[in-house]
């Protein structure tokens, strides 16, 4: 009896001891799976994430944590490249490969070359089924080792939306080596091109910006070139741009208070812009001294867009609005007028007078008319008699003044100017200052403090010399607007030669196939004589060519 009690009793602890061990389980159980419920709760706020720079990493992440699935994130590749060239085979290898090829192969020899498999093609890469629709965004690095050496970004063919967009907003500005970001065909709306606007100016080395085969119906492009813009190139090919997006986009390359500082490329062509859209970027060039190169190839352009596009490149008359701020900037500089009318000022006759006269020398119009003939006479005896203290006195005045103005841009800019249209006249101690050859200054100029010449009671400027490059081909442009580019360039070289400048040559490049316009045109064949000379590129024949040709023939 005894035994069969002591055992009963140790069945009754193990049991006992088995429900506390369940019990303790079913307890660590619980908190663990309220842990993991707690980590899963949606509406608890995730720690914020620090970018890294490796932009896969990054951009997945921030897929994740938007709530996107893994197979919904678009994956990072690299881009793929064309196969390299082949190096040319030596001569030795021929001549050893034609003796081995010459034996007979043993039979050993011609079953393995059966038996072998082609190598796969380098000029092309497969994919599994549907891998090539799926959204890729693909990368280029300095070195594919490193991934935070990301330095172009290529997106094809799939809609990038506000949430993807904001995605970007936090990866890209991270990307220290990013320069290029290339997309196509990617259905952007007016917000996203707004959000796209308001966050590429942190991508501190985002210089070019590609945006081909993308409609937007509200056309907001202009806003990708605002003040706050660092791209100095931009391509808006093939995007269906209207006269509504190409009179926003002449806006924002300058008007008279303001003006694009960065952009040198911008690229219109293969859309819908006619002469009412080519007239408003001529009128956004009229202010304009940085872009280098225009495309408007293929659209809609015709005579009147020709036209206004040669007056904008040789020279126009200012309107009401640009005759005031040019009256304002001039008295904020302090000497109304100081070597930019073509005509003497009064102010340089009074440079050899003492300082008591020269303060007097502002009198009314009246008071000039009737003393214009005697001031006319004083003038030459003054000059006569003093020769070359007057030209001593105005140089020191010159020196002084630059002096004086080294930390004012466009003042800057105006010494260059005086001291160019001088010449020869230079001695010896101006060498010391190279103005003319500082990019600094050459950048600054303002178009409405350059030499006026006044006609017909208007004020007329240089126009634009700094655009060197303009595509017109494929438009609507018949002689009549051929014309008015040809008076252009030959304005522009007649210029030129009077007054050169390093950062003013003028139109070099101009495209003009495919127009209304015969190639046996007069016009367009002079026009095409005078660009070809002009064309940094073209080599001229030597002499000895063409007898060289005859004797041979």
């Amino acid at each position: 009896m005894s035994s069969s009690t002591s055992s009963s009793g140790s069945v009754v602890k193990k049991v006992k001891m088995g429900k506390r061990v369940e019990k303790m389980l079913k307890d660590k159980g619980g908190s663990t799976s309220g842990q993991d419920n707690g980590d899963d709760d949606p509406n608890k706020t995730p720690e914020p994430y620090i970018c890294t720079g490796i932009f896969e990493a990054d951009f997945t992440e921030f897929c994740r944590r938007n709530l996107l699935k893994d197979n919904e994130i678009p994956a990072v590749v690299i881009r793929p490249k064309p196969p390299c060239a082949q190096a040319p085979p030596d001569n030795k290898s021929k001549d050893s490969k034609d003796s081995n090829t010459s034996k007979d192969p043993t039979p050993d020899e011609g079953v393995d070359a059966a038996n072998q498999e082609e190598a796969p093609p380098k000029t092309y890469v497969t994919k599994d089924k549907y891998a090539y629709f799926r959204p890729v965004v693909q990368v280029e690095m300095e070195n594919e080792d490193k991934p935070t050496t990301v330095t172009e970004i290529y997106i094809r063919g799939w809609k990038i939306d506000s949430l993807m967009v904001g995605i970007f907003k936090q990866c890209w500005p991270i990307i220290e080596k990013l320069s290029v970001v290339n997309l196509w065909n990617v259905n952007l709306s007016e917000d996203v091109v707004k959000e796209f606007a308001s966050f590429l100016p942190q991508c501190q080395n985002l210089k070019t910006l590609v945006i081909d085969g993308t409609w937007c119906p509200e056309e907001p492009w202009s806003l990708l070139i605002g003040e706050d813009s660092l791209l100095t190139s931009l391509s808006l090919r093939n995007n269906g741009i209207t006269d509504k997006g190409a009179v926003m986009i002449g806006k924002a390359l300058s008007t008279v208070k303001s003006s694009n500082k960065n952009l040198v490329s911008l690229n219109l062509s293969g859309n819908k812009i006619t002469d009412v859209g080519a007239v408003a970027i001529a009128n956004g060039l009229r202010m304009n001294r940085v872009l280098l190169s225009l495309s408007l190839a293929n659209n809609n352009v015709s005579d009147e867009g020709a036209k206004k596009l040669g007056e904008v490149l040789s020279r126009f008359p200012l309107t009401h609005e640009e005759v005031v701020e040019r009256r304002k900037l001039l008295s904020e500089k302090g000497s109304p007028d100081q070597g930019l009318l073509k005509s003497p000022p009064p102010s340089r006759r009074d440079r050899d007078r003492p300082g008591s006269v020269r303060s007097s020398s502002h009198m009314d119009k009246t008071d000039k008319k009737r003393d214009k003939s005697s001031k006319k006479k004083d003038g030459r005896k003054g000059e006569k008699e003093d020769g070359k203290s007057s030209k001593t006195d105005a140089k020191k005045d010159k020196d002084d003044t630059t002096k004086g103005k080294k930390e004012d841009k466009w003042k800057k800019a105006d010494t260059m100017s005086t001291k160019t249209s001088k010449g020869k006249k230079t001695s010896s101690k101006d060498k010391r200052v190279p103005e003319s050859d500082s990019p600094e200054i050459l950048e600054a100029i303002n178009p409405l403090l350059e030499q006026v010449e006044s006609m017909d009671n208007q004020l007329w400027i240089p126009g634009n010399r700094c655009l060197i490059n303009l595509n017109l081909s494929r438009n609507k442009i018949t002689d009549t607007g051929m014309k008015g580019l040809l008076l252009a360039v030959q304005y522009q070289i007649t210029l030129l030669n009077l007054a050169p400048s390093p950062a003013m040559k003028g139109i070099l490049r101009m495209s003009l196939t495919g127009n209304d316009v015969k190639k046996t045109d007069e016009t367009y064949v002079k026009l095409q004589e005078v660009l070809l000379a002009r064309d940094p590129y073209y080599k001229p024949p030597e002499k000895g060519e063409g007898d060289n040709q005859s004797l041979a023939g």
